[in-house]
């Protein structure tokens, strides 16, 4: 699957640095399809991406779709989480987004 910030426009500061454009998260609406788990010690969003999609690079699409505030990839032990049952139609939901900014 591509990167997420495949079609995220590069940017240059002052000093010549590159940098992507802030990125805007879709709100992933659930669907009786989704998967809800209980977390277990160890486990983390991009383990369960790979898991659940069979890409670790789709860690985000879990962490948008549970509103994590954390900037790591751990997960809580013993919280609920939901795993959105197409991630294919949330990664495009994204680029629709970013791409009409």
């Amino acid at each position: 699957m591509p990167d997420r910030f495949t079609n995220i426009e590069v940017l240059r500061d002052e000093n010549g640095s590159r940098y992507y454009k802030n990125v805007i998260y879709p709100d992933i609406p659930a669907t009786e399809d989704d998967t809800y788990i209980i977390t277990t010690g160890g486990d983390r969003y991009d383990t369960l991406a790979l898991q659940f999609y069979g890409d670790s690079s789709l860690w985000w699409v879990i962490a948008s779709a549970n509103n994590s505030k954390k900037d790591g990839l751990i997960v809580e032990q013993g919280i609920q989480l939901r795993i959105p049952a197409d991630a294919a139609k949330v990664r495009n939901l994204f680029n629709d987004l970013n791409s009409k900014r």
